[in-house]
Formats: C-alpha cells, structure tokens, sequence
C-alpha cells in the first residue's frame, strides 16, 4: 500500500512539473507570464505537497505509537506555519506576479486531477 502511495505522489509531482513546463515553453516567450514567479509558485507547492505526503506517511504507518503520531501532528503544524511566513515573505519581500505565482500554484491541483483521472481509467478497465 506504501509503494503504491509513494509512486501515486511521483506521479503527481511529474505531472505537476510537466505543466510548469508547458506554461513556461508556451506562455513565457509570449511574455503573458512571469516565469520566475510561476516557478515559484511550483516550486512551492510542489515541495509543499511532497513535504505533506512524507510527513503525513510518517505519522500515520501502521507501527506508529501515539507519541509518533502526535510528533507527526506537530511538525505537519510547523511546516505549515514556515510556508505560511515563507509565502508571506515572498510577497512582501520580492515582488511577484500574483498571476504567474497562483498559476504555477495551481498546476499541482491540475496534476492531482488529472492522475486521479488516470487511476481512475487504470481501474475501471
């Protein structure tokens, strides 16, 4: 079940990277984007998302005690609370476009659609 997780986050995180890249080779040139804001903004969620399924895996495998589940509880709080003040930083500190930055953030969601999409094909075949 581990494995099949942890190749579902790949998965994910290849797809997430490979519509980065279609944004950056397609709306970069055309100057309709700012490709150092969009990387940003995929690189954060992308190292956010990978972040999360480590931490959350970490805390919640089956030999894990109650004193590891709620060290896991604290630092998923923690990681938190940093990419909130690293966003926040970000923004106040380098001047980003909110569009290209929000629109590398979303190709992560993009990604998880479009694999759910596909393991759902996988399945139902």
């Amino acid at each position: 079940m581990q494995v099949m997780a942890k190749k579902t986050v790949m998965r994910i995180e290849l797809w997430h990277g490979l519509f980065l890249l279609a944004l950056l080779t397609g709306l970069g040139p055309a100057k309709f984007i700012e490709p150092k804001a969009l990387l940003m903004g995929g690189l954060f969620m992308g190292l956010n998302f990978f972040l999360l399924s480590v931490g959350v895996a970490w805390a919640i495998t089956p030999l894990a005690g109650k004193g590891r589940v709620k060290l896991g509880v604290t630092l998923l709080v923690l990681k938190i609370v940093l990419f909130l003040g690293l966003l926040t930083m970000l923004f106040f500190r380098f001047e980003f476009d909110a569009i290209s930055f929000a629109l590398g953030f979303s190709t992560l969601l993009l990604a998880m659609v479009v694999e759910a999409l596909r393991a759902g094909a996988l399945l139902g075949s």
